[in-house]
């Protein structure tokens, strides 16, 4: 039974704030009506505001008719019938909406107040507590426990953060609502809550431990980051590493630790422990779409062109829209492709990630080892033209930064097919017109002889 002073009294605290809800959900939650019933809506709005009741609900009738799962129309008539004082013919009407909508308020709220009129008060006060329960503190700190008991904490922080602002100095909801942001791996937020904790008692020893915690996380991450942007990504591997160290016991800290260390050693082309890292992630998240990413630029790097494809080709699934997963499974298609012809990494024995200087030595190791003048027989004399002429085209090649980056991209710059309105490939030519060239000079003032007997 409702008492005095208990929930219909605590009611009138709010009842202003109520009002302005009826009009929001009143004015908002017209949506998927058909035209014709959306006319008889606004029609009888307008006549509903201009005093002509019963003709404004005529066209609530012809709504309700037109449309009988419309809350709205209902809601309308039933206002018109209050207007009209006729609070028996308004009481169906105010219990469909709420059988359509039971989270509409403003019609819950009406009913109570029809019910509490008629003399049912234990309905009226079931109609009043569901209303008020969304102003109270303590209900919403409740519900915020059983959720985060079923394990839905960002319903539970919604509870908690309405329960911060109706209840003064709570300081309590502001800490829970840090620690869920915490375990939830949201350090950003998680600080700030608990910021908004020591605001209110800077004394609170829970929140000032909790914040020294998050504070700590918060400042490596941002310095790991801080050296991902800056291209040191040794140094933002260190940092994130002591991430790890420093909240071992949140699962979600070492994932999106691990998630960051293996993008810093595929951007540092340190392709095996990049494989070795990005698989964990996946093993624990086979979608995260960054660690597929990074892990087919790795493979590029190891020559692993089908595993590459693979990988650009499940981020794709879940993510078809990113242009980087579209460009990186093209030109991984094309790697492929062009592997299965010459490869000019290959041929100098060098990784696609090698250093100019590497390339040179190599070259000049290889040349001077098939040159042709070193071989007598005509046939191994031919072999080592042929083997000359691939070895200066590789050189050729990668030593030319536009040429090597042409390479890298799957498109052969030497090659008439991989090349737009044809050509010739200017390798792809006697041992003759070689004769003469010096294959080992550095392309500076010093000049290289070699006498072979």
């Amino acid at each position: 039974m409702v008492a005095p002073g208990s929930v219909t009294s605590r009611l009138g605290s709010v009842f202003p704030f109520l009002l302005v809800l009826v009009d929001l959900q009143y004015e908002g939650a017209e949506c998927g009506v058909n035209a014709d019933v959306e006319k008889h809506l606004e029609l009888g709005k307008k006549l509903l505001a201009a005093g002509q009741l019963a003709d404004a609900l005529s066209q609530f009738h012809a709504a309700v008719d037109g449309d009988p799962d419309n809350y709205i129309a209902y809601y309308r008539r039933a206002t018109v019938f209050l207007a009209m004082g006729k609070s028996k013919a308004a009481l169906p009407d105010l219990t469909k909406v709420i059988e359509l909508k039971m989270d509409f308020t403003a019609a819950r709220l009406q009913r109570g107040h029809l019910l509490l009129k008629q003399g049912k008060l234990d309905e009226a006060e079931d109609d009043f507590k569901k209303v008020v329960c969304v102003w109270d503190a303590e209900l919403r700190e409740l519900r915020a426990e059983c959720f985060i008991k079923e394990g839905e904490p960002r319903k539970a922080i919604s509870d908690l953060k309405a329960a911060s602002k109706l209840k003064n100095d709570n300081t309590e909801a502001f800490y829970k609502i840090s620690t869920l942001y915490y375990q939830l791996g949201d350090h950003e937020l998680s600080l700030s809550e608990v910021r908004e904790c020591l605001k209110l008692d800077q004394d609170h020893k829970r929140c000032f431990a909790h914040y020294k915690q998050v504070k700590k996380l918060n400042k490596l991450i941002e310095s790991a980051e801080e050296l991902i942007r800056d291209g040191r990504y040794t140094d933002a591997t260190s940092k994130y590493e002591s991430v790890m160290k420093t909240e071992p016991s949140v699962a979600e800290y070492t994932i999106r630790s691990k998630e960051r260390i293996c993008h810093c050693f595929s951007k540092d082309e340190k392709p095996v422990e990049a494989i070795r890292v990005c698989s964990e992630v996946l093993q624990t998240e086979p979608d995260n779409v960054n660690a597929l990413k990074d892990r087919a630029e790795a493979y590029l790097i190891e020559e692993m062109y089908d595993e590459a494809i693979q990988d650009y080709e499940t981020a794709q699934e879940h993510n078809e829209n990113d242009q980087q997963i579209r460009e990186g499974l093209e030109k991984a298609q094309r790697l492929l492709k062009q592997s299965q012809k010459r490869d000019y990494y290959k041929i100098l024995g060098v990784k696609r990630n090698a250093k100019k200087q590497e390339i040179i030595k190599a070259y000049r190791k290889l040349a001077l080892q098939w040159h042709p003048d070193n071989f007598q027989n005509e046939e191994e004399k031919k072999k080592a033209e042929k083997k000359f002429i691939d070895i200066a085209a590789a050189k050729e090649v990668l030593s030319d930064p536009e040429m090597r980056k042409k390479f890298d991209d799957g498109e052969d710059p030497l090659d008439a097919e991989s090349q737009q309105g044809g050509g010739g490939n200017p390798f792809h030519r006697s041992w003759n017109s070689w004769q003469g060239f010096n294959p080992f000079s550095s392309g500076g003032p010093f000049r290289f002889k070699f006498h072979f007997n």
